[in-house]
């Protein structure tokens, strides 16, 4: 049993299931085959051939039958159609229509005397049992084509009155594909040993004015089909060619103007209704004379699809590379990477054989490498989806008892944090709850009550944190800690968590109308921002652990929050924060503070979610008269700031100058620089 297993492991079945396309690739079952025809269906359609103008379909309609009678017509009427074709100034007139009886009222000769010498092509057709008045063309061979050409058992031409007048007489036969659909057709057919050509390489017969055709086989088949005088047309190995089709052709009908027809080929159709045959196509059902103008269109602009011969053997060793790579990029990449390396592949193929298609006219068929990327890449990420799934269960057995849910997932997330941790660029921010105590007093003993309340502001000042993606790291009773940039990296993470800051103050606003709403009083939030190198990682004993960061930035972004209540600001930010981000906030210079512990002052500011650009000058002037040791002008200037800012730095200005009048008693040495040295928290 643990031998099975060990033989059953998911390698293994990604391995067999690559085995598996391989060798349906190689049988090339009609599953596979009809794959590859709907892949070139595609990519057809990224590069439609533009509508030739030099052939024209007239459409023998409704209205032509109002005008001409019930069809089938007398053949003089047809003969008509012909000279009027002729008249209005038509070339080669394609007449895809099987005369192989005599026509009821004696009318054949009319219509043989419109064939002579007017460059019309009428039809013949491969049949399994008659074979009746048909009309071989005479083939020059390099190789031996005809074991490759498509043998019908008879051929079925016009009588032979037409027959001998037309100057030529094309077989009309298609070649659906195995789902029906019509994408090739043969442009030589066989009878025993006598060659058959379609319509539309007749009809260039025709137009040189020679009487017969060249074929060139290999020994994996046909390879060219040529008329003397015009350029080679290279097929498939059974002297096919694939059409390459359009939306529409330049359209007439027999009952209107006819002279568009000038200077044309024309392929005529049946299309009234009850009338016309049509056919499956990749663009949609088409009438069954549009096969001819397609192919007539595919060699007369040259642009025919090509597919070597070695396409196999390409495309079968992609899929190879493609499984391999795939099965092997999964034992050490993550399970998202893998699957984005299979979007890229799945895109990149198909654009490659966009690419070869639009650019060279080569076929690639994309189908069975994109299954490969599917069903290979697919098991392949399932795989390592497991694989890290075991890791990220070892991790919750390990550090679940005494880390939070989010430490844990963000643990799982980058494993790599346990073991070595960290040292880098971070945003922090420390909030602190202001005005617990009456908040508390209002709810008695009504412990479960304040309690409620106190996890609904946790979770206001949380949610402005977890939209930017920051990381909560630790609650200390109605304070908290967060940093940006950690583990999520994040570019502008200074600019992140001062507007985090901005919106974790209205996310308490908001809060503070629900709770006044029941009587309660307001509460209010201190924070301090500060942008500096942290360490970060799993920190704590070996009994209890927690993601934490620590550093010096980590202790005066402390020192800012506490800071706070002194400035009579709720946000103080610090100065690399500010450099980052002084052209996306309104800040305000709150002083020159050396923290608890240091001797170097800091330029600290608060941010207001408004600007006031006039008052700031005013602002920044009262701090140089302030540097300058001008302290009762600095006092005149703080009582006139008094009320700007909407009212929102009155405290501060409160506190200013009552420092201010302070500083005026100290007899400072000459060297002072405006630095407030901290003796508190």
């Amino acid at each position: 049993m643990v031998l099975i297993r060990k033989i059953l492991t998911h390698w293994t079945v990604a391995f067999l299931t690559l085995a598996l396309l391989v060798f349906l690739r190689v049988q090339d079952n009609g599953l596979v085959e009809t794959a590859r025809l709907k892949s070139f269906d595609y990519l057809q359609s990224t590069d439609p051939i533009t509508v030739s103008e030099d052939i024209i379909v007239v459409e023998i309609d409704e209205a032509s039958i109002e005008m001409n009678g019930q069809w089938p017509w007398s053949r003089d009427k047809i003969a008509d159609l012909i000279w009027t074709l002729r008249e209005q100034g038509a070339g080669i007139i394609i007449l895809p229509i099987l005369f192989a009886e005599e026509d009821r009222d004696n009318q054949d000769m009319a219509l043989a005397q419109a064939l002579v010498q007017n460059g019309v092509i009428i039809a013949q057709v491969g049949t399994t049992q008659t074979n009746k008045n048909a009309v071989p063309r005479g083939v020059a061979k390099i190789g031996d084509p005809i074991p490759w050409l498509f043998q019908w058992p008879g051929m079925l031409g016009p009588i032979e009155l037409l027959g001998l007048n037309a100057d030529g007489v094309g077989v009309i036969n298609i070649a659906p594909e195995i789902d029906g659909v019509v994408r090739r057709v043969p442009l030589i057919m066989t009878v025993g040993e006598e060659t058959y050509p379609a319509m539309a390489i007749e009809m260039i017969r025709v137009a040189v004015g020679d009487p017969s055709y060249q074929i060139k086989a290999g020994e994996a088949g046909v390879i060219a089909v040529r008329v003397p005088g015009y350029d080679t047309i290279y097929t498939d190995q059974h002297a096919r060619i694939w059409l390459r089709w359009n939306k529409e052709f330049e359209t007439v009908s027999m009952a209107d103007d006819l002279s568009v027809v000038a200077g044309k080929t024309v392929v005529i159709g049946l299309t009234a209704e009850g009338l016309a045959n049509t056919i499956a196509s990749p663009s949609g059902t088409q009438y069954a004379h549009t096969p001819i103008a397609v192919s007539l269109q595919t060699i007369i602009n040259g642009d025919n699809i090509q597919r070597t011969d070695l396409a196999d053997m390409y495309e079968l060793a992609y899929l190879l590379l493609l499984g391999l790579m795939l099965i092997v990029a999964s034992r050490f990449l993550h399970f998202l990477i893998v699957g984005g390396t299979i979007i890229v592949l799945g895109v990149g193929t198909v654009y490659g054989a966009t690419y070869l298609y639009t650019n060279y006219l080569m076929l690639f068929d994309f189908s069975w490498p994109l299954a490969t990327i599917l069903l290979v890449g697919l098991h392949a990420v399932f795989n390592r989806f497991v694989s890290e799934f075991m890791q990220k269960q070892q991790i919750k057995k390990q550090f679940g008892g005494y880390a939070s849910p989010t430490v844990v997932k963000m643990l799982q997330e980058n494993p790599e944090l346990i073991k070595e941790g960290i040292k880098k660029e971070v945003s922090i921010c420390f909030s602190d709850l202001r005005g617990f105590t009456p908040l508390g007093e209002s709810f008695g003993d009504d412990v479960k009550g304040l309690t409620e309340v106190m996890n609904g502001y946790m979770d206001a000042i949380t949610q402005p944190v977890l939209d930017a993606d920051g990381m909560i790291i630790k609650y200390i009773g109605d304070a908290s800690m967060h940093i940006h940039n950690a583990p999520i990296d994040d570019d502008e993470h200074p600019k992140t968590a001062v507007q985090t800051g901005l919106n974790m103050l209205k996310a308490v606003e908001k809060f503070n109308k629900k709770i006044t709403a029941e009587g309660r009083p307001a509460v209010g939030m201190g924070a301090g921002i500060n942008t500096g190198l942290g360490y970060i990682g799993e920190m704590g004993s070996t009994q209890r652990h927690s993601y934490d960061v620590l550093g010096d930035a980590v202790s005066t972004t402390a020192r800012l929050e506490s800071s706070c209540k002194a400035y009579g600001v709720l946000l103080i930010v610090g100065p690399e924060t500010v450099r980052r981000t002084n052209d996306d906030f309104f800040y305000l210079k709150l002083d020159d503070l050396a923290v608890k512990g240091k001797t170097i002052g800091l330029e600290i500011y608060t941010v207001l979610d408004s600007a006031y650009p006039g008052d700031k000058l005013t602002h920044n002037q009262m701090h140089k008269l302030y540097s300058g040791q001008k302290f009762k002008d600095a006092v005149k200037l703080c009582k006139k700031l008094k009320g700007k800012f909407d009212g929102q730095m009155d405290k501060y200005y409160d506190m200013w100058i009552e420092r201010c009048e302070y500083m005026n008693t100290q007899k400072l040495p000459k060297n002072w620089n405006g630095v407030f040295i901290a003796t508190t928290k």
